[in-house]
């Protein structure tokens, strides 16, 4: 098929202004990725935001039945779509009936087909009409991600060409562009992104046993399970193969002498390097011959056949293309069949035959290729089951050799062969004879890969007759291969297809192995930081090495790897592919989710802390509803527990959106209605309850009463002072034990965490070495700003209170104001500062808005100073404090405000400072200070007194 007609022009009864159209016409505004669980779907999808400009006045109903039979035309698949109808022909009903449909969703369907005829198999699309006029929402599904993005391009591109005239966009059709030739470069371009038919089938088999997989790279790497239980393959070479029998195996020459050591049938043969030498090797062997590469593979460069010197020059001169040196070997008569051994035994035999056509007396070779391509089952590259036959320099050699050229016409039932060789690749076809192999074949095959020593081997074995002896009909291998393809035997021309990847997969994960490790995801609007890092202690006090995710770094058994705010889906694929860990933790949050979803399809374990207000107006999240609908993610892919705060209504009514096998609710409300009834019902919470020692975290399961540890044992808890971390201790709590872990590794854990810097930087950090204590943290929000305002209150203060305090720059002003309404009223001093990222703001006008809201709520205007600066505002505050004293810092760039207040060193008054030896390694930036540098020093120091002083780590 040619170029694809556009519509018929739109008649003159329906002016269209062409500088409007050209201007503004169908456009992509923004894109989106992602690549596991968001809000549109619980597997990989693509959002674009769709711009139809003039176009929304044009459904398909207007645009006529040109349009929509040049779409059909150039895609027939999309007759098979169901869409709402959900049968097939669905699609073409809504393009046709009524007013007919909007190209955005018209652009969701061609995409989806796109990936549909490059081999992909993906249904999933959805678009949805936006609040602004001609703006659509569309989702589809993609397999691959540049493939998907580069399917959504050309989807807009096609629409844009059937198009009349002056309906098309500007420039968005380029002169020259013809769509057969757009849809094979978009297929090539798919196919060599896309994983090779014998990965996909590898990940299938794994698939269906339940073992999850990653794709480790561009190519054919593939990481099978999580963690330390992982197993990795590329193609079909899994991490068991042996690097020597793959050399071995590409060694051709060696690999005959092993096996023709061993009795196994082979032919004779000669390593040469130049030509005259192939021809006298060629002599001595007798002819027939063939001729190959020394190291070649998927039968490139391979000439059989070969019955005169010229013959072998030109098969010499072939060889030479792809290696150095070549093999000149006796030539065996017999079909080309290729016998699959994994892990010692035959899983499959395939007789293969080279790429051909067959007379009919009439037709030209040229037009019985034509014929032969037009067989559904064959496709450009690897997209089908078959490969198109090609009329090539390769073709027009075989063709010349059997006294044809693209022009003759062949006798009826004469068959004509494309190649030499029987590679599915290029053309050739494939039949199952697995069930009619003679037992001395099996054995023969089986014997032949066990002595080059590979766990995966491919023996091409040439043989009249498959169902009788090599012993007695003769025969012999002519290579054994290590990486075989798997295609021929899973999707066979004729007969049987056998399950090649099963047991690969079973060698590589025999019944019974552990394949994935435990997974937590924790999210909320506040703690999540805190009750990740909670629950990676209590993993690795129960034994484990875990693997954790937090808004500072990636940390594998506790050591910092990575740097940065590590919450989205990157993080969580690097902990997963970590060979380490054995139980992962993963803090998930909001701008991860909404920029590309989370990084894994289930979670062992979905916790959800609070819903409340911060980052709203941005991303498109304006309300709560809306942020709780994000963080529901988590519950949502929750398989064996949702941790939800009972206490939290937008939290609680994600029950309902769970199909985890058991909820466990977290309250701090021992007479909480709703829990008790679920308590009653033998359902899993974790609740807090008053007692004579004070407050006592309590696990109820299965009708079961567990009290568990009280809080004023938790130091992070200050005594069970700070309530916001004795909530985040029990959401710890329940995650551990959701995940199965022993009750005394909990407690043991919630003992031994604490809220220094090194465990939970700018989480609650407490500094006692001057006169007045510090308490350093990173709220950013009004709700986490009334948490540390309250615990402030809680504290026994003999002097005054005093307070530094900012808001993230791209907040509403209205969360600017609700943070300083947070703190108002409750300390002596106010000192309101910006962050160094002004995130869009004036210098000053952060401090400014919060200095003003502090005044609006009757904090006298004497009380309250405005200090832009970080640094300079946090000076101010450590040089106005005195003995007794309490000063709350609410800090942003963590590392550098905690050394300031560390070194800090009050005027006139003695004070215990920080070690010298910390001091003196502690680097001029930031940056610099990293965990090396720390453990030089032994880890924690402590002073002569005892003191722990913290090791600091980057923000």
């Amino acid at each position: 098929m040619g170029a694809v007609a556009a519509a018929p022009d739109v008649p003159p009864s329906n002016p269209v202004p062409d500088p409007i159209l050209r201007r503004v016409a169908m456009r992509i505004l923004d894109r989106s990725v992602y690549v596991g669980p968001s809000l549109y779907a619980h597997f990989p999808v693509i959002r674009l935001e769709l711009d139809l400009g003039e176009l929304e006045a044009w459904p398909t109903a207007k645009l006529g039945d040109g349009f929509v039979d040049a779409l059909l035309e150039a895609l027939p698949g999309l007759t098979e779509h169901g869409c709402s109808y959900r049968e097939p022909g669905g699609f073409v009903r809504r393009l046709r009936e009524g007013e007919g449909t909007w190209l955005g969703h018209v652009l969701e369907h061609v995409a989806i087909e796109l990936q549909n005829i490059a081999g992909e198999d993906v249904t999933f699309g959805k678009t949805r009409s936006t609040e602004r006029a001609g703006v659509y929402t569309v989702v589809y599904e993609y397999s691959e991600r540049e493939e998907g993005i580069a399917a959504g391009e050309l989807a807009l591109r096609l629409l844009a060409s059937l198009l009349p005239v002056s309906l098309q966009p500007k420039g968005s059709v380029p002169e020259d562009w013809q769509w057969p030739e757009a849809r094979d470069a978009f297929i090539r371009f798919a196919q060599r992104r896309a994983l090779g038919p014998s990965t996909s089938a590898l990940v299938r088999a794994a698939e269906e046993r339940g073992i999850p997989w990653l794709r480790l790279n561009d190519l054919s790497l593939v990481q099978l399970g999580h963690g330390r239980y992982q197993q990795r393959l590329q193609a079909t070479v899994t991490g068991r193969t042996s690097h020597i029998a793959v050399e071995l195996a590409s060694d051709k020459e060696e690999t005959n002498k092993i096996l023709g050591s061993l009795g196994l049938p082979v032919p004779r043969q000669e390593l040469v390097q130049s030509e005259d030498a192939a021809i006298r090797a060629a002599r001595r062997l007798g002819h027939p011959v063939v001729t190959k590469p020394y190291n070649g593979n998927h039968g490139r460069g391979i000439s059989i056949r070969l019955m005169n010197d010229d013959e072998v020059r030109a098969g010499f001169a072939a060889a030479r293309e792809h290696s150095r040196s070549v093999i000149v070997e006796s030539y065996l008569e017999g079909e080309d069949h290729r016998l699959l051994v994994v892990n010692g035994q035959l899983i499959a035999a395939t007789k293969r035959t080279p790429g051909h056509v067959v007379g009919d007396g009439t037709s030209t070779v040229a037009d019985l290729i034509e014929q032969v391509n037009q067989d559904p089952r064959r496709g450009v590259g690897h997209e089908k089951v078959l490969t198109r036959l090609n009329l090539d320099r390769e073709a027009a050699l075989m063709l010349e050799r059997a006294g044809h050229a693209a022009d003759s016409v062949p006798e009826p039932d004469e068959i004509v062969y494309l190649r030499s060789t029987a590679n599915l690749s290029t053309g050739g076809t494939a039949t199952d004879v697995t069930d009619i192999i003679h037992p001395d074949n099996r054995d023969m095959a089986e014997r032949a890969v066990l002595a080059i020593g590979l766990d995966v081997g491919g023996v091409d074995f040439l043989s009249p007759n498959i169902a009788e002896s090599w012993r007695k009909v003769g025969g012999g291998i002519c290579e054994v291969n290590a990486a075989p393809g798997f295609r021929m035997h899973v999707s066979p021309s004729e007969g049987t297809s056998r399950d090649a990847a099963g047991p690969v997969i079973d060698m590589l994960f025999p019944p019974g192995s552990p394949v994935r490790v435990p997974i937590a995801a924790i999210t909320g609007t506040n703690g999540k930081t805190t009750t990740a890092r909670m629950l990676a202690h209590i993993t690795k006090m129960a034994g484990f090495t875990p693997g954790l995710t937090t808004t500072d770094g990636v940390y594998i058994d506790g050591r910092r790897t990575v740097e940065g705010d590590m919450t989205g889906p990157v993080s969580a694929r690097m902990v997963l592919a970590d060979p380490h860990i054995d139980i992962a933790v993963l803090e998930t949050a909001r701008g991860g989710l909404l920029r590309a979803g989370m990084g894994v399809r289930n979670v062992n374990v979905g916790a959800v802390l609070n819903i409340q207000s911060d980052h709203l107006g941005m991303k498109g999240i304006d309300t709560l509803d809306q942020l709780a609908e994000v963080k529901r993610i988590v519950a949502e892919v929750a398989e064996d527990c949702a941790v939800l705060n009972a206490d939290d209504p937008n939290v609680l009514r994600m029950s309902g959106y769970t199909d985890a096998k058991v909820i466990c609710y977290v309250t701090m409300n021992p007479s909480h209605a709703l829990v008790r009834e679920h308590v009653r019902a033998g359902g899993r919470a974790c609740a807090l309850e008053a007692g004579v020692n004070g407050s006592m975290i309590t696990l109820y399961d299965k009708n079961s009463h567990i009290p568990l540890l009280w809080t004023h044992l938790i130091p992070a808890t200050l005594e069970g002072r700070a309530l916001h971390n004795v909530q985040n201790a029990m959401f710890a709590a329940a995650c551990a034990f959701s995940l199965g872990i022993k009750l005394e590794a909990i407690r043991q854990g919630l003992r031994t965490f604490d809220t220094t810097f090194f465990q939970a930087p700018g989480r609650m950090n407490v500094y006692d070495e001057h006169p007045f204590k510090v308490l350093f943290d990173y709220g950013h929000n009004a709700a986490a700003v009334a948490a540390m305002a309250d615990l402030a209150q809680r504290l026994e203060v003999a002097g005054r209170r005093i307070v530094v305090l900012a808001g993230p720059g791209d907040r509403r002003d209205e969360d600017l104001v609700a943070i300083a309404e947070a703190v108002a009223g409750r300390f002596d001093h106010y000192i309101c500062r910006r962050d160094d990222a002004l995130r869009g703001r004036d210098g000053d006008e952060v401090p400014r808005i919060m200095a003003r809201a502090l005044v609006a709520a009757g904090v006298p205007k004497a009380a309250v100073e405005q200090i832009p600066d970080e640094q300079e505002a946090i000076d101010a505050a450590l040089r106005m404090a005195r003995t007794g004293d309490l000063l709350l810092v609410f800090a942003d760039a963590l590392v550098r405000s905690w050394k300031q207040i560390i070194k800090f060193r009050p005027e006139g008054m003695p004070v215990k400072a920080a070690p010298a030896a910390v001091l003196a390694a502690a680097p001029a930036t930031a940056a610099a200070f990293d965990e090396a540098s720390f453990a030089a020093l032994g880890g924690i120091v402590r002073d002569e007194r005892g003191i722990t002083v913290s090791r600091e780590m980057d923000d």
